[in-house]
């Protein structure tokens, strides 16, 4: 059989490597990246494809008909159309939870820049400010604990979860909104709550939703406006979760406080992007999956999708 990777990099960069994934192929070819014009004709003739975030529509599964599956380097699934596999009966494997840990530490670290203020007073400490001190210190007033704050969760898979127990850990409230309410997961500063009273209550809130239709620009300029005004936003789930224009407006408005994102709605993200110029805002280039540990995992997963396809035991089809 022939494996087709169209976009490797990402994923292995240059401290990895997909030898792995050779025993179980008689013929594989590796890109780095795969420009949307190139995608079927690299696919061509082979049965297994990997990908990451090279999309496979209909109009590029049409003309490969040898097709039979393809893995992602990605828990989400909306580069493929999951919909025209189903129906030719071709198996799409993601890999769920391998970057758990990775955006949660993401999400504190986002939590803690604007709370702890610690890269304003390390600036101020290097240009001379302490030095020059009347004081034993000196300190920005606003910075704040998080003990007793609120913070809101869109979504409760594995990452939200996480999300959860590290703010218990902190003393925080956790209200979270999420399309399955699972009572039986409610504990003591922790419930479930509708997406109106989340918002409302919120001093943060921390997206972690896949991309569907129903969350397209959830969050949007009828949602922002439920926001408190010194609340945070953080997005480590997908750009179009968003409405990029309506978050860098309400920033710009001090509508709410300030936003933390590591991903855009388009990636790369595109110069003339709203979010660039906004007050407040934290961007960073997706890369709360990224730590080594989570890439291993991922690559991990990734060969073992594979082994269990050409086994007869396809695990995390999400096209069943």
């Amino acid at each position: 059989m022939k494996l087709v990777v169209l976009d490797s990099y990402a994923a292995v960069s240059t401290d990895l490597s997909l030898e792995c994934l050779r025993p179980f192929c008689d013929e594989m070819d590796v890109y780095d990246r795969t420009r949307p014009e190139d995608t079927a004709a690299r696919i061509g003739n082979a049965e297994l494809v990997l990908t990451n975030k090279t999309v496979l529509d209909e109009a590029v599964l049409r003309q490969c008909p040898n097709l039979r599956y393809i893995g992602l380097f990605a828990t989400g699934y909306n580069v493929v159309d999951v919909e025209f596999c189903r129906a030719r009966g071709i198996v799409v494997a993601n890999a769920p939870a391998y970057s758990t840990s990775a955006v949660a530490q993401l999400v504190f670290a986002f939590i803690l820049h604007f709370y702890s203020l610690v890269d304003k007073h390390n600036q101020e400490v290097h240009a001379g400010a302490w030095a020059e001190c009347e004081d034993f210190c000196f300190y920005d007033p606003r910075i704040s604990e998080l003990s007793g704050k609120t913070l809101g969760l869109v979504g409760f898979g594995s990452i939200g979860r996480k999300v959860a127990q590290i703010a218990r850990a902190f003393d925080m409230e956790v209200q979270v909104f999420s399309r399955t309410v699972r009572p039986e997961l409610e504990r003591d500063g922790l419930r479930f709550v509708p997406l109106e009273e989340m918002l409302h209550r919120s001093d943060i809130v921390s997206l972690h939703c896949p991309l569907f239709p129903e969350t397209t620009r959830l969050i949007n300029r009828e949602t922002l406006a439920l926001m408190k005004p010194n609340a945070l936003l953080i997005n480590t789930a997908r750009g179009g979760v968003i409405d990029e224009q309506a978050v860098a407006d309400a920033l710009n408005a001090g509508q709410i406080a300030g936003a933390a994102l590591d991903v855009a709605t388009v990636e790369p993200i595109r110069p003339d992007s709203p979010l660039l110029t906004a007050r407040n805002c934290v961007i960073t280039p997706h890369i709360a999956w990224a730590c080594r540990e989570s890439r291993e995992r991922l690559i991990g997963i990734v060969c073992d999708n594979l082994k269990a396809f050409l086994g007869g035991n396809p695990q995390n089809n999400v096209a069943k």
